[in-house]
């Protein structure tokens, strides 16, 4: 990640977690690719460590990333024998939440199961819930129709999890938290008059907003609200010389570690 420029993640849907990864997992018939997969998402007992530590297991492509962890999960030897999978760790337990769903592909065929569980501290039945996620991917045997009456046949070699914290920001792309000072500028402050925010903080810029809802968007429709004067959004543009890139694509690293 520390090679990567900044905004870089190893961000995959759904779909491409399962009908690629976990697919080629389960086939292993590509003996180069199974070595790359295992770089990208390793295979780790998750169930032998608390998800705190599991971040230092991670992937050359999410090493580093404060956000998420994808590990490819072996079936235990009690699923191996019918019974249920122990999700216990030294310090706590794993909890599924609601019912698992579908992943479909882009063609609408099923193509697997996500679950998503919790982790408690403690045991149950007194255990803590703490911030800690996880969506548990299975494959199915081929693909079944959106229609289909049949239970699907999960493959249980390995299932595909992501491990993540609950977020706390209200936007998904503002992840900053209130005060931090960004460049050396001091912390936005906000001054709200019914349903309009005034934001202040940086010379020369007066930012209106409708704050009608916290999970808003901040491009929202704007109409009826008072327009920035002409000369207060020339000040607001940033003194960019196009001719310079912003960043020497040729000399990032995509892959560090797979040549």
């Amino acid at each position: 990640m520390d090679d990567l420029p900044p905004g870089f993640r190893f961000y995959p849907t759904e779909e491409e977690l399962v009908s690629f990864y976990l697919h080629n997992k389960l086939e292993g018939t590509r003996e180069d690719l199974n070595r790359v997969m295992n770089r990208v998402i390793p295979v780790v007992d998750i169930y032998e460590s608390n998800p705190w530590d599991l971040p230092q297991f991670s992937g050359v492509l999410c090493y580093g990333d404060p956000e998420q962890w994808f590990f490819f999960i072996p079936r235990q030897e009690s699923e191996a024998r019918g019974g249920r999978p122990r999700r216990l760790t030294t310090t706590g337990y794993w909890k599924a939440t609601g019912s698992p769903s579908s992943v479909y592909s882009s063609n609408n065929r099923m193509i697997g199961l996500k679950r998503t569980m919790v982790f408690y501290n403690g045991r149950a039945p007194n255990g803590k819930k703490t911030e800690w996620k996880m969506n548990e991917y299975k494959a199915i045997e081929g693909e079944a129709s959106v229609s289909s009456s049949e239970t699907p046949m999960l493959r249980q070699e390995f299932s595909l999890c992501r491990i993540y914290k609950k977020s706390k920001c209200l936007r998904a792309f503002d992840r900053r938290p209130s005060g931090v000072v960004i460049g050396g500028q001091p912390p936005v402050q906000q001054v709200r008059h019914g349903d309009v925010a005034s934001t202040s903080g940086h010379p020369n810029r007066s930012i209106v907003e409708r704050t009608s809802s916290p999970e808003s968007s901040s491009s929202g429709d704007h109409q009826g609200h008072p327009s920035q004067p002409a000369g207060e959004s020339e000040n607001m543009e940033m003194a960019v010389d196009h001719n310079d890139p912003l960043w020497p694509w040729e000399q990032v690293n995509w892959f560090p570690g797979m040549e």
